[in-house]
């Protein structure tokens, strides 16, 4: 199958071409190559590269700086996924779309399974819930995936900030009353690869498994480690923030065990491998890149 993957320079992106490129023919564009809030430029890149299947994951997932610049959040995740959609229709090619937790609100205070009904609390979330809707809207069979607190030996996630943090200060503060699913993108990228394969579209969780805080994900970080620094809990009213989180949007896996026969292993064992990557690997560009013209937010 020849794939098309946007956001090919992200931590998940370039595991998704990595894993990706073991069994299919993988096509990878960035911010660099091609513009998705531009129709045009989108429908010229999918005509070029043929794809079998779209695979969208470029985003705009700065989630504070989505309350201020809220339109370039809505061009970006919402328009954009359109635009891929509508490139995709018209060469009858399928899609999948990387979502978040972020489109539930947290009030449930259990894990999201699928059927659960979003409702956003900040612009980031909603403007994702848009790429959904406008993905789901064109494109019968399309697949949506779903993931939480993304982390990678490469890239600026909340790994690396907790060490760097750790390193330059001594001390951290971090919040105890968010809590969510670790999200591993090596895990990430061949759980999809097992969603594609499977040929079952549809909506699917996919996170590591356990819930946690974010005060219990920094402690593991310090421990697994080594790194001596005082962790110190804080609330979210203690540590404003532009964008309001969820205070619990953990994630069922339940569906992608069951349809898809995937099993995700524990957050803790994903981050033992995150660090070991981290200390041992070069940070390589993802071979699947291509030369195109545009930008890819």
């Amino acid at each position: 199958m020849r794939i098309l993957v946007t956001g090919a320079r992200g931590m998940l992106g370039r595991d998704l071409c990595s894993v990706l490129s073991a069994r299919h023919r993988v096509t990878g564009v960035d911010r660099s190559e091609a513009d998705i809030t531009d129709l045009d430029a989108v429908r010229a890149l999918v005509g070029n590269v043929r794809p079998d299947l779209v695979l969208h994951a470029a985003a705009f997932t700065d989630v504070d700086g989505a309350e201020s610049r809220s339109e370039e959040a809505r061009r970006v995740n919402t328009t954009g996924a359109w635009h891929l959609a509508m490139a995709a229709k018209e060469v009858r090619a399928g899609i999948a779309y990387v979502s978040t937790d972020y489109v539930f609100d947290g009030a449930k205070g259990t894990v999201y399974a699928e059927g659960d009904r979003p409702n956003p609390i900040n612009v980031y979330g909603e403007t994702k819930l848009g790429g959904e809707h406008a993905v789901i809207s064109l494109i019968s069979g399309s697949y949506i995936i779903r993931t939480s607190w993304l982390f990678a030996p490469h890239g600026k996630n909340f790994v690396n900030t907790i060490l760097r943090l750790a390193r330059e200060r001594g001390h951290l503060e971090v919040v105890t009353d968010q809590v969510g699913t670790p999200t591993y993108t090596l895990d990430l990228a061949h759980a999809i690869n097992a969603i594609l394969a499977s040929g079952v579209p549809g909506v699917y969780h996919v996170a590591n498994d356990g819930p946690c805080s974010w005060f219990q994900f920094a402690g593991e970080i310090l421990r697994q480690t080594g790194t001596q620094a005082a962790l110190l809990p804080t609330t979210s009213d203690q540590f404003r923030r532009p964008a309001r989180r969820p205070a619990y949007s953990a994630l069922s896996t339940e569906r992608l065990t069951r349809r898809v026969g995937h099993w995700m292993r524990s957050w803790q064992a994903a981050l033992a491998e995150c660090l070991a990557r981290r200390r041992c690997a070069p940070q390589e560009v993802p071979p699947c890149l291509a030369e195109v013209t545009g930008e890819v937010h």
